[in-house]
């Protein structure tokens, strides 16, 4: 009697999601922009301010904000940027330095409101919510894929 043996095909691979591809992508491209945004925060002026549509009183306010809202937004926006480096680059350091990014987003947010900003100018909480809303989507993407073993 003969015992023939067939090779048992190879177990395919998953399929890598392009989510944490395109997460990346489009972080480091919003993140890009909130880093150009933060720089030119550091240069304001009252007349800057209203230029860019602010009156005179908003101008006032914003330029009195305490130096850690300008710490906060710029942890909010490097980290942003670094975490969706990471996360192109699939690596499991993306989750944690998102996570920073969306605290310090949120600390802006507590800070906004509780300073008044959002009473002065009302666009500036539309603003500040589309902010957090995008670093949490970063955020939940790179704990799901870390989670699905995605991440090295």
């Amino acid at each position: 009697m003969t015992v023939s043996t067939f090779a048992t095909p190879a177990t395919p691979r998953p399929a890598r999601s392009r989510l944490p591809l395109a997460a990346g992508l489009l972080g480091v491209a919003w993140n890009l922009f909130g880093v150009v945004q933060w720089a030119l925060s550091l240069g304001a002026t009252p007349e800057s301010l209203m230029g860019g549509g602010l009156t005179r009183a908003q101008a006032d306010l914003y330029l009195s904000l305490p130096p850690w809202m300008t710490l906060a937004f710029a942890v909010g926006v490097f980290g942003g940027l670094l975490g969706s480096v990471a996360l192109l680059l699939r690596r499991r350091s993306a989750a944690p330095i998102l996570g920073l990014s969306l605290t310090a987003y949120g600390v802006l947010f507590a800070g906004d409101a509780a300073l008044g900003l959002f009473a002065a100018i009302p666009h500036q909480l539309a603003i500040l919510s589309i902010v957090v809303a995008i670093a949490i989507a970063l955020y939940a993407i790179a704990r799901r894929t870390r989670a699905e073993g995605g991440l090295r």
